[in-house]
């Protein structure tokens, strides 16, 4: 017959043993989980710019798809089949997306071809503007008692070379970009299809109701904050483009739907996108206008619009259900942007949201848990409560 020993089980363990051995053994797995989670998170960048050709239209394609959603369940709901409820939400967002390329690249062809022979009235604009910059430079020098006492230099004309016309950048291209455009589409398409089929197999290949909901509550989190967030900012954004091109014909600024469809476009880029829509305007006033104030003036109602628009409609419109740290923006803008330029930085906000509502659904990263020998997760408080209380049914 056995006998416990000092407490002791049949293998000589003590359960403050056992327990011991368990928490180290579950910190070690830890360990090799987050080392390996920390080392997958830094080639993942390198991965995807390496792999950008795939990637980037492929993710591109899932953002859009997950915006045309609602509109498919919308279509799905009036006994539209999903295949055919697919082809028609595929066929509207090519329609918006033609109609904009038409109303902004077109026209911009001419301008680019326009520039090499407008430098010479850029430049003669801009000759208050460099004489006040070197009558400024040399009160500064004068003042300093710096080696400097000379005026500043005054501006050399840089040789610019005519850029290339669309038409043939378009055709260097066409090959990779066909091909690419040709596998987002059928991304698009084939995801919106198969949707609601996916949805329900993924929630019912769970194994317990409580995991069935929360896949299905992540599900639709996401689809209703990255869809409303794009959907809105579409809105607000074609509102901005549309005040700005009806401001700029008041002014007789040519091609203003181009121009306003330029500052819609780069709205999506919060931050460095108004910037640069500035700057551009700037530089078509100075290409068409004679003064170099009302040539500043299309630039001026841009930031006069934006800041309207920044600081009183997006905020009222969208609320704070959609309202995100900025800092984490900076990050996503500055990070997707140098993974895959100009587009990354416009997917930069929607994979912020969906990152963010799986992030939220999962638990975040706890570090410094980790290092105090905690979990790696944080968990609700509502989600410690029903663990005690199953802990306590299960002691009783």
């Amino acid at each position: 017959m056995h006998k416990w020993d000092g407490g002791r089980d049949f293998s000589g363990v003590t359960p403050q043993e056992q327990q011991e051995i368990n928490r180290r053994r579950d910190r070690l797995l830890a360990s090799i989980a987050l080392t390996t989670g920390i080392g997958l998170i830094l080639a993942l960048p390198f991965a995807l710019q390496e792999g950008a050709e795939f990637f980037l239209p492929l993710t591109a394609a899932l953002v859009i798809a997950i915006a045309l959603v609602p509109f498919l369940e919308w279509m799905e709901r009036r006994r539209v089949p999903s295949a055919i409820a697919a082809l028609l939400a595929l066929i509207a967002f090519l329609v918006v997306a033609n109609t904009a390329l038409v109303l902004i690249v077109v026209p911009a062809a001419d301008w680019f071809r326009l520039l090499p022979e407008r430098l010479p009235k850029i430049q003669s604009n801009l000759a208050p503007l460099i004489d006040f910059y070197s009558q400024l430079q040399r009160f500064v020098d004068e003042t300093v008692r710096m080696l400097a006492t000379g005026p500043v230099a005054a501006a050399q004309t840089a040789a610019v070379d005519a850029p290339r016309s669309l038409l043939q950048f378009a055709a260097t291209s066409a090959p990779a970009a066909i091909i690419q455009m040709v596998f987002a589409l059928l991304i698009i398409y084939f995801f919106l299809a198969g949707w609601t089929r996916l949805r329900r197999r993924t929630i019912n290949s769970r194994g317990s109701f409580d995991g069935a909901m929360a896949v299905a509550r992540v599900i639709q989190n996401v689809v209703d904050a990255t869809s409303a967030y794009v959907l809105t900012i579409a809105t607000i954004n074609l509102c901005l483009g549309l005040a700005v091109a009806f401001a700029l014909w008041l002014i007789g600024m040519p091609s203003p739907l181009m121009w306003g469809g330029i500052v819609a476009l780069l709205n999506f880029v919060p931050y460095f996108g108004p910037m640069l829509a500035a700057v551009l305007l700037a530089l078509g006033g100075l290409m068409v206008f004679d003064d170099v104030w009302k040539a500043l003036l299309p630039a001026a109602l841009q930031i006069g619009f934006h800041l309207v628009e920044a600081n009183f409609a997006t905020p009222t419109i969208l609320g704070r259900r959609l309202t995100m740290n900025p800092l984490l923006i900076l990050v996503s803008l500055t990070f997707w942007g140098w993974v895959w330029g100009t587009p990354g930085a416009l997917l930069g906000v929607p994979l912020l949201i969906i990152i963010q509502t799986v992030v939220s659904a999962a638990g975040t990263p706890d570090i410094a848990g980790f290092l105090f020998e905690r979990g790696t997760l944080t968990v609700s408080p509502r989600k410690e409560n029903d663990e005690s209380q199953e802990t306590h049914v299960a002691d009783g």
